[in-house]
């Protein structure tokens, strides 16, 4: 059997408006108050940008950090339960909170907020689940 090479298949970082529309409008009016909406947006978009997740054919990957680094790796033939949740204006926007769990840990493992296209990542992670069992 031919071994087939790992695909990325979704890879994304959280979204910072469309998850909390209403932190980031505030921040933008914080902004003319001594430029603490600009320290609250730039702490923000660190931290977003320092958080990464990458579904490929194989497995699921969460990186976060841009000084540090914690990485965190489950193999879809581990993964035992995929959670999707979404508040009223995530649905609208299209973001939402993954959290997955494996096998081998009691818990979830892996958890991101603010992820785009959730419903998408969660039927991407069943498809290839069901694939490698």
């Amino acid at each position: 059997m031919e071994q087939m090479e790992e695909q990325v298949l979704y890879e994304e970082h959280p979204a910072m408006f469309r998850n909390h529309p209403f932190l980031f409008i505030l921040s933008v009016i914080l902004i003319a108050a001594f430029g603490l909406g600009l320290v609250i947006l730039l702490v923000w978009w660190v931290q977003t940008l320092g958080t990464k997740l990458t579904v490929t054919n194989e497995r699921i990957t969460l990186r976060k950090g841009i000084l540090s680094k914690y990485t965190n790796e489950v193999f879809h033939t581990d993964i035992r339960n995929v959670q999707l949740d979404q508040s009223f204006f995530q649905r609208l926007f299209d973001v939402g909170t993954i959290a997955i769990s494996t096998s081998g840990q009691e818990g979830i493992e892996i958890s991101v907020a603010g992820i785009p296209h959730p419903q998408q990542v969660r039927d991407l992670i069943d498809e290839h689940r069901r694939k490698n069992r």
